[in-house]
């Protein structure tokens, strides 16, 4: 595991630089180190977290690791945009393993879906349990292509426009908005009727935080075909993004700094930012601010309340809500043949074909059956996980949740939580564990190691205020609101991260390509998508 970024209170620093990143994420990293490569600029990064790298970041009890966020990423076992985006900004630095042929695995009531990789190996694995859908089948591989094209245009355009209401122009939104505006349901059930296809179609809704009636179809459409060729994990776990992104930020007298809070972007009487106050009084400055915080907490909590509340945006934002809070069940195994029983696929739980219902009904009743359950294993994916940690093997289990739940407990210092609330997550863990020795049965009686994450844990590492991994929802609202953007109503502020683009490791990357992009008035996503030299 490596730590990222020098402690605040332990590092000399200067009072200005070129520009300042309030938030460590994948998109502030990106921001800066293509601001640092391209630019010459010197970034200071500020994380409010002990180590950098946002939801890439790892942590260890002993003898364990564990991800947070990073699961598997998609188009980088083969050159791409993506492979060559992540080859520039570690200047070849971080390596990839394929995860097996086999990447995901949908299980319904018992019965299981494998997803292969190759866009023809799929259409074919569909056909072969679901024969009499092959015309649909068909038909829905070819609109996620065009689907997910159409959104690579759109996307690509906020990088080469420097205003962002250009991009409300022009026919790569147009084309975009014919699949951002319709639900993933709407879409799939227009091509069949048949209910187990569309929830093994849908199977990966997780990695997008949102079930088919609500998320839009270019969400779905982007996350599906991002993984249709199948997907890697970062060699030596997924902090080694952030570590291998920080030379290029720290070269040339950038840093990184963490344990460093921000309470507020400054704003002078022009009303143009023009730096940072940190939660100790300290004042750093610069013409360039930069919030990788998320687009809610940017406008809603980081500025002046007053000019928070006069910005039409504040409440365009809040009116989205945030995106789905989570639980996360870490479990260590300690077992003598390494982890050969993992080969590195995911497992998606779901009770019965009704992701929807079952979601609203365990969203109503904690005692419900989990809606879905994502079953992976960082050691299985990561080849010097053996080297690293002999005979231990890592899994984590994630399930859906609401942040309600939680809310009466949110003013608990973290960490020193009442019996109340360490009651239920006692409860909640149970139960994920008995469902993964149901899905896993030769884990039984060799957990060491289990520890539940809730929406309070998510909340208290990232500051996002209800606990959500995705910032705003996928939803067709959230593509419709034209100012989301990586320029601002204030001057000199601008935002990065996957409220910018869209969601996820890769969305924030291109959140970050956008944001160096509208600064420099020069569009890098030519440049990072190219072939490193």
């Amino acid at each position: 595991m490596k730590h990222v970024g020098k402690p605040y209170k332990r590092e000399t620093f200067d009072d200005s630089y070129d520009a300042i990143v309030v938030g460590s994420g994948i998109g502030g990293l990106t921001a800066a180190a293509l601001l640092a490569r391209y630019g010459n600029k010197r970034v200071l990064v500020l994380e409010r977290h002990y180590t950098a790298g946002g939801f890439t970041h790892v942590f260890k009890r002993p003898g364990y690791e564990w991800d947070v966020g990073l699961h598997y990423i998609g188009e980088v076992n083969q050159a791409g945009d993506i492979r060559r985006a992540f080859d520039n900004l570690t200047e070849g630095r971080l390596a990839w393993n394929p995860l097996p042929e086999v990447y995901d695995r949908i299980r319904i009531d018992q019965r299981t879906y494998e997803f292969p990789s190759g866009a023809g190996n799929f259409g074919e694995r569909m056909k072969a349990y679901f024969p009499n859908d092959s015309v649909a089948i068909d038909k829905y591989v070819a609109l996620v292509q065009t689907a997910a094209k159409a959104s690579r245009l759109f996307i690509g355009g906020k990088a080469s426009l420097v205003l962002p209401t250009a991009v409300a122009g022009g026919g790569a939104r147009s084309r975009f908005l014919r699949f951002a505006d319709r639900t993933t349901a709407d879409v799939i059930s227009g091509m069949t009727d048949n209910k187990e296809l569309m929830a093994v179609l849908t199977g990966q809704w997780g990695d997008y935080g949102l079930p088919p009636a609500q998320s839009s179809f270019a969400i779905h459409a982007i996350i599906a075909n991002h993984y249709l060729e199948g997907a890697g994990y970062p060699i030596g776990g997924a902090s080694e993004i952030a570590a291998s992104i920080a030379p290029l930020i720290e070269r040339d007298g950038g840093k990184i700094i963490v344990d460093a809070e921000v309470s507020r972007i400054l704003i002078n009487k022009g009303g143009g930012a023009y730096g940072v106050r940190m939660i100790d009084g300290r004042e750093i400055h610069s013409p360039t601010i930069i919030s990788d915080a998320g687009a809610y907490n940017t406008f809603a909590r980081l500025i002046e309340p007053a000019l928070s509340d006069a910005l039409e945006l504040t409440g365009k934002i809040a009116e989205l809500g945030p995106s789905m809070s989570h639980l996360c069940l870490y479990v260590g195994i300690k077992h003598g043949d390494g982890n050969a029983e993992l080969d590195g696929a995911n497992l998606w739980v779901y009770p019965d074909a009704d992701h929807d219902g079952n979601l609203a009904r365990f969203s109503d009743d904690p005692e419900a059956p989990f809606p879905a359950l994502f079953i992976s294993s960082p050691s299985a994916k990561d080849p010097t996980f053996k080297q690293r940690y002999p005979g231990r093997s890592t899994i984590e289990v994630i399930v859906p949740a609401p942040y309600r739940w939680f809310e009466r407990w949110s003013d608990q210092r973290w960490g020193r939580h009442c019996e109340d609330y360490k009651a239920f997550k006692e409860q909640l863990a149970k139960r994920i564990q008995t469902e993964l020795e149901k899905n896993l049965p030769w884990t039984a009686g060799k957990i060491c190691h289990a520890e539940l994450s809730t929406p309070l844990s998510t909340r208290h590492f990232t500051n996002y205020a209800h606990g959500e991994i995705y910032g705003l929802p996928a939803t067709p609202a959230r593509f419709r609101l034209n100012e989301l953007n990586a320029r601002t109503p204030i001057k000199n502020l601008f935002l990065t991260g996957q409220d910018v683009a869209t969601l996820g490791v890769v969305g924030a990357l291109s959140g970050g390509v956008i944001c160096a992009s509208s600064i420099m008035s020069q569009n890098l996503a030519a440049v990072i998508f190219q072939p490193s030299n």
